[in-house]
């Protein structure tokens, strides 16, 4: 019988993901077991609309408000009390091997403590930095570049619980991840149709490398996620033509809509008052 052995990756992030960081989005909703929320480099949190659907246990759906050019990292809070391991996507593309993803225990996974949170923001590169998040047009995106966009716009968090240890494992700071059952290869000719609005569509680019030194450390995941989170982020001029965010009209302060209009009373009919003339 084969065992699934993954190792994960412990980040440092200077920024103050070396230990715990902070949590998501849905922190406000303690009886999730995991926390997740999309922030900015100053501390801020995109705004964030959660849809009211929860039929299917343990996994949350949301739409998040798209900041064209600006960095983000993804923020994830273990409200659990033993380690677990996330397999994080963006666009569709694994955030560790940058291959596209389908949410398994198959490929690389960061490791989180129990009740610790931690920050990632970037394509990892290599054992010590990653290419930052950057929110730009689907066409400018990392997973456009490898011509997947089967999954563009979708910020994904998986959530697996570890098989219980024999011997618990020395911890070592900062974020940890697991490498992934040998995957099969992928060509740059598998290019997708492209929509016609797709130069208008959010997605995620390959910002500038940053300094995020990781360590590998052993970790078996259940085989199934207890856990799963999505979040479909779009520019705000999108998410108002889909109903999401709600605007009203602007208000003209010299005259007012109701002037003019009778309340609760007949109205003239069309013509009268050229009839009148």
């Amino acid at each position: 019988m084969r065992t699934n052995t993954l190792i994960l990756y412990a980040l440092f992030s200077f920024l103050g993901a070396a230990t715990p960081i902070t949590a998501w989005a849905s922190e406000r909703i303690q009886t999730e077991q995991i926390g997740v929320s999309i922030v900015a480099d100053d501390g801020s949190v995109f705004a964030r609309y959660d849809l009211a659907d929860r039929s299917q246990r343990g996994k949350l759906r949301a739409y998040l408000e798209a900041e064209r050019g600006r960095n983000y990292g993804i923020r994830v809070h273990n409200y659990t009390g033993g380690r677990i391991g996330l397999v994080i996507a963006v666009d569709g593309r694994n955030i560790i091997s940058g291959r596209k993803s389908h949410l398994s225990t198959k490929e690389p996974m960061y490791v989180l403590g129990p009740y610790e949170q931690a920050t990632y923001d970037g394509w990892r590169t290599s054992n010590t930095n990653v290419h930052r998040f950057i929110f730009t047009d689907a066409a400018n995106s990392y997973a456009d570049a490898w011509g997947d966009r089967s999954a563009m716009g979708v910020i994904a968090v998986t959530a697996f619980r570890e098989v219980p240890r024999v011997q618990p494992q020395r911890r070592s700071g900062g974020q940890e991840m697991a490498p992934s059952a040998s995957a099969p290869g992928e060509s740059r000719s598998e290019k997708s149709m492209q929509s016609a609005d797709a130069a208008e569509a959010a997605g995620t680019g390959f910002g500038e490398s940053h300094n995020s030194p990781s360590v590998r450390v052993h970790f078996k995941p259940q085989r199934h996620a207890f856990a799963k989170q999505f979040l479909k982020y779009e520019w705000r001029e999108t998410l108002v033509r889909l109903g999401v965010i709600r605007e009203s009209p602007p208000i003209n302060r010299f005259w007012p809509e109701q002037l003019g209009q009778a309340q609760n009373y007949a109205p003239y009919p069309p013509g009268y008052w050229n009839q009148r003339r």
